[in-house]
């Protein structure tokens, strides 16, 4: 199979406009009658495997693949609405096991390209539930890949064989050249994802989803870390005015800032 050859993980997380309440046991995050979709930062990364294939490169293959429970199938339908090829359902019991962390999805992702010979991973930056931004460092690693983290702009030649990554950096924009394979993890200012229309989301129900388990890749998903205590922030303290310029100052000796 020649061309590019991508794979782009997504994942099942609590709606960002959710305000997430604290369950009663203090354990973790209120997840029951919770409305749930795909990982905003997933969304761009489906997005520009999408665009990559628009821009008349040779994009042979885009392979959706999500690690969850059985709803983890809505967000894989969504992603082949907006443009994905196939998709992979690595079935997980999230109430029973808890969710996969970020070495463990790495890992499976890493046996992923290798079964399906991918030379390209997009994956958003990070999920909005537990903020890790470490799997694709991760999985950049296990690979030995080059890899290019929150990009903002992904360009690749016409052969399809180097790929020009730009990134917001703390002094401005870096830009990294580098040769398949390659790990690319996506930052918000990528692309504005598309709406999937109602003919895509026909069609999306006709393309092939395959549903695999962790067991079936030789992945143990035994947890390393053990979530002690989950508590809401505290409230934040309200401001003082004050009246001039000698005001401030005398309250910031006061607050020992000075």
């Amino acid at each position: 199979m020649s061309g590019l050859r991508i794979l782009v993980p997504v994942k099942r997380v609590i709606d960002y406009a959710v305000k997430p309440r604290v369950n009663k046991s203090q354990t973790a995050i209120e997840t029951t009658g919770v409305k749930h979709s795909l990982n905003p930062f997933d969304e761009l990364s489906i997005e520009e495997a999408i665009r990559l294939r628009e821009r008349a490169l040779p994009v042979s293959d885009i392979l959706a693949l999500s690690a969850g429970p059985a709803k983890s199938a809505d967000v894989l339908r969504t992603a082949m609405a907006m443009g994905a090829d196939r998709s992979i359902h690595v079935q997980v019991d999230t109430e029973k096991e808890g969710d996969l962390e970020p070495l463990t999805v790495a890992k499976l992702l890493a046996k992923v390209v290798a079964e399906e010979d991918r030379n390209v991973v997009i994956l958003g930056k990070q999920s909005i539930d537990d903020d890790a931004h470490q799997t694709g460092q991760m999985l950049a690693g296990l690979l030995g890949w080059s890899q290019a983290t929150q990009a903002s702009k992904v360009e690749v030649e016409k052969e399809g064989s180097t790929v020009t990554v730009k990134r917001e950096v703390d002094g401005g924009t870096e830009t990294l050249r580098a040769k398949l394979p390659i790990v690319i993890t996506t930052d918000l200012r990528l692309n504005e994802p598309r709406y999937a229309s109602l003919p895509n989301i026909m069609k999306a129900k006709k393309k092939p989803m395959i549903k695999k388990t962790m067991e079936d890749y030789g992945i143990d998903i035994k947890r390393r870390f053990k979530t002690v205590k989950v508590v809401e922030p505290a409230p934040r303290q309200g401001g003082g005015k004050v009246e001039d310029v000698d005001g401030m100052i005398g309250k910031l000796k006061e607050l020992g800032a000075l």
